[in-house]
């Protein structure tokens, strides 16, 4: 059995099944795959795959526990190459973040500039994902830690910790009549075109409507905030975005206001994996973004494997 061969394994079951994705992923040959893929399921007694026509098609019972293990087992591979750069590098090293759009365009940086002042040695490496692609990336390895809103999936060897809460705007053209309203509701909201943004963000806003027995009109469903402004801006309608995602000097012709108390925040968290280990320049990233997440906390955390 060798670790190359789990990594195969894992990476075509990451894939949606597809070897020749994985392959592409992985820089190696299709061919290649599948027959290490096959000495492994030699080894083992069993079909990690099940197959149709040689095409591989789902993931047997015990095949789902080979992947379960090789997550494990791969990630615990990278924890050890880590150990040995934090001790091979006394002070430089790389830290990989993974986050979303909105913080790595209005939290992160003000974040990372103060960082590399402190650490100018180390090498910061900044992957962008959706909320649920931050938490598989530190739970695959991919990255040190992740910071973004709830994924609503649970993952079991994940340490999450509240950051902070993320309130939200109405966002209109200046002169808009909905900003002149004394009183902000959701029924006054409905009567204009709506966007929305982010992939939590859109299930949090509509979900008021629903509960409210209202059906706004939804013009468009944006990733991002700037995309929301963008199209605010061309007169397709208003938007609800994240309030820290609202400049007054920079976003100009368009006015907010605060709909808190409308649309409920989303919580930033940290996530991190359990039981991993974190070089002392991690800590100080973390505390950087939420003070109160201090190096112990994290470390108890982090050991206990539970927030």
């Amino acid at each position: 059995m060798k670790i190359r061969q789990l990594q195969y394994v894992l990476e075509t079951y990451r894939n949606g099944n597809r070897i020749t994705a994985a392959a592409e992923m992985l820089h190696t040959s299709q061919p290649g795959m599948s027959r290490q893929i096959q000495l492994l399921e030699a080894e083992l007694g069993f079909e990690v795959f099940n197959r149709q026509r040689n095409r591989i098609v789902s993931v047997t019972e015990p095949g789902r526990e080979v992947v379960a293990i090789a997550q494990r087992m791969l990630a615990d591979a990278e924890r050890l190459r880590r150990l040995g750069d934090a001790f091979s590098q006394s002070s430089g090293g790389t830290l990989a973040v993974a986050t979303t759009h909105t913080h790595a365009r209005y939290v992160l940086p003000d974040v990372i500039t103060r960082f590399s002042k402190l650490h100018p040695q180390v090498r910061l490496e900044l992957r962008q994902e959706s909320p649920m692609g931050v938490r598989e990336m530190v739970d695959a390895g991919g990255a040190d830690i992740g910071i973004g809103t709830d994924s609503g999936k649970r993952f079991s060897d994940l340490v999450v910790l509240p950051c902070f809460n993320l309130g939200r705007s109405l966002v209109a053209p200046t002169g808009h009549p909905v900003l002149r309203l004394k009183k902000l509701t959701l029924e006054a909201v409905a009567r204009y075109p709506l966007i929305t943004h982010g992939h939590s963000g859109n299930g949090a806003v509509l979900g008021e409507f629903r509960k409210a027995g209202i059906e706004p009109h939804v013009v468009f469903g944006a990733l991002d905030a700037d995309v929301s402004k963008t199209y605010v801006k061309l007169g397709m309608g208003i938007a609800i975005v994240t309030t820290l995602a609202f400049s007054s000097r920079d976003d100009k012709g368009l006015r907010a206001r605060d709909a808190s108390h409308l649309f409920p925040s989303s919580t930033t968290g940290l996530a991190v994996r359990a039981h991993s280990y974190l070089r002392n320049f991690t800590y100080d990233f973390i505390q950087l973004i939420a003070p109160h997440l201090t190096e112990q906390v994290v470390r108890d955390a982090v050991a206990a494997g539970t927030a």
